[in-house]
C-alpha cells in the first residue's frame, strides 16, 4: 500500500499563528498536529502599518516552534501563508526574511481575494454549503472576508480591512464599550461594507456561515453555559439558536474585561476582540435580515490543506 501523503499548513494571522499537519486525502484526512499560538502580531501597530518589536519576537518564536513540529512529523510538503498584518506592515518583508533565515520556511503573502477563495474551499470541505446562497463571514484580526456562495460556486467575494484588531484599536478604548463608540463603529462598518450590501441585494441570502474564530467562541459560551460538554475538535458544523446568539452577543457587548476573562469558553486571545466581533456580527445579521447563523470550524488552513492533499 502506498504511503499516505503528509502535509503541513501554516496560516499566519494577525492574532494567531495556526499549524495543521495532516495525512491522507482532501476528502479523508487525519490530523496529526493542530496548534494555534496567540502571537498577536498586530498588537500595538496594526493601524500604524508596523509590527512592534515584542510582536515581531513572538512571531519568530512561534515559527521556530512550528519548524520543530514539522521536522518531527517528516512531512512531504509545506505551505505557509500570511494575511492582513504581514501584507500591510512596513517591516513585514523583514519578518519574512528572518523566518526564512532561521527556519528555512518560505512565507507566502496572499491577497484578500485568495484568502476568501481558500476560506470557501475550507467551508465547502466541511459540508456546510447547500444549494441556497449563503454568506460566509470570516472575522480575522486584520481583515474580514465575505463570500457569497453555494455548494457549487462563488457568486461574489471580498476582503475588507476591518478586522477585530483594527476595530478594537479604533473604537474600543474604554471598557465596557460606550454607546457613542458603538454608534461610531456602526457608522464606520456601514460605510465600509457598502459593496457587500449591494452584492447581497442581488442574491436572496438565507444564512450566514461564520468561519471559525469568534463564532467558535459564541458557540462555546452558549453550550458551556448550558453545562453541555463541548469540544470544537469534534465539531465541523453547529447551528445557532438565533435568540441564544443574540443574548450572548448582548452579554459580551455589555461586559467588562474582567467579566469576559472569567467567562467559560473565551480563549485569552479573544477576551477583548470578541466585543467588536459581536458588534460586527449583529450589525451584518440585522442589515441583511438573516436569522439563520451557523458555525463552520473549517477556514483558510483547511482550504489550503485540501489543495495540498489533492
Amino acid at each position: 500500500m502506498a504511503k499516505q501523503k503528509t502535509v503541513a499548513v501554516m496560516d499566519l494571522g494577525t492574532n494567531t499563528f495556526h499549524l495543521l499537519i495532516a495525512q491522507g486525502t482532501a476528502a479523508n484526512y487525519t490530523e496529526l498536529v493542530h496548534k494555534s499560538l496567540p502571537v498577536k502580531l498586530g498588537e500595538g501597530g496594526i493601524n500604524k502599518g508596523t509590527i512592534v518589536p515584542d510582536a515581531f519576537k513572538r512571531g519568530i518564536d512561534a515559527m521556530q516552534q512550528y519548524e520543530q513540529d514539522i521536522t518531527n512529523s517528516n512531512v512531504d510538503a509545506v505551505r505557509c501563508v500570511a494575511t492582513s498584518a504581514l501584507r500591510n506592515a512596513g517591516n513585514g518583508q523583514q519578518f519574512i526574511n528572518e523566518v526564512k533565515e532561521l527556519t528555512r520556511i518560505n512565507i507566502e503573502l496572499i491577497n484578500g481575494e485568495q484568502e476568501a477563495a481558500y476560506i470557501y474551499q475550507g467551508v465547502k470541505l466541511a459540508g456546510s454549503l447547500g444549494e441556497q446562497p449563503s454568506l460566509i463571514m470570516d472575522i480575522g484580526g486584520g481583515s474580514v472576508e465575505f463570500i457569497l456562495c453555494n455548494a457549487n460556486e462563488i457568486f461574489w467575494k471580498h476582503s475588507f480591512e476591518i478586522g477585530a484588531a483594527r476595530l478594537m484599536d479604533q473604537f474600543h478604548q474604554t471598557d465596557p464599550i460606550p454607546l457613542d463608540s458603538i454608534a461610531e463603529l456602526h457608522a464606520y462598518i456601514d460605510e465600509k461594507l457598502q459593496a457587500l450590501f449591494e452584492a447581497c441585494e442581488k442574491y436572496s441570502v438565507t444564512s450566514i456561515i461564520g468561519s471559525s474564530g469568534a463564532f467558535e467562541t459564541f458557540a462555546e459560551i452558549i453550550e458551556l453555559d448550558k453545562r453541555h460538554p463541548f469540544d470544537l475538535k469534534n465539531i465541523k458544523n453547529y447551528l445557532f439558536n438565533t435568540n441564544e446568539l443574540l443574548m450572548v452577543t448582548d452579554k459580551l457587548i455589555a461586559s467588562s474585561h474582567s467579566e469576559r476573562k472569567s467567562m467559560e469558553g473565551i480563549v485569552s486571545i479573544r477576551v477583548d476582540m470578541i466585543v467588536v466581533a459581536s458588534l460586527l456580527t449583529r450589525f451584518v445579521m440585522e442589515k441583511l435580515a438573516v436569522n439563520t447563523v451557523q458555525l463552520c470550524t473549517n477556514s483558510l488552513k483547511e482550504g489550503i490543506l485540501a489543495d495540498l492533499l489533492d
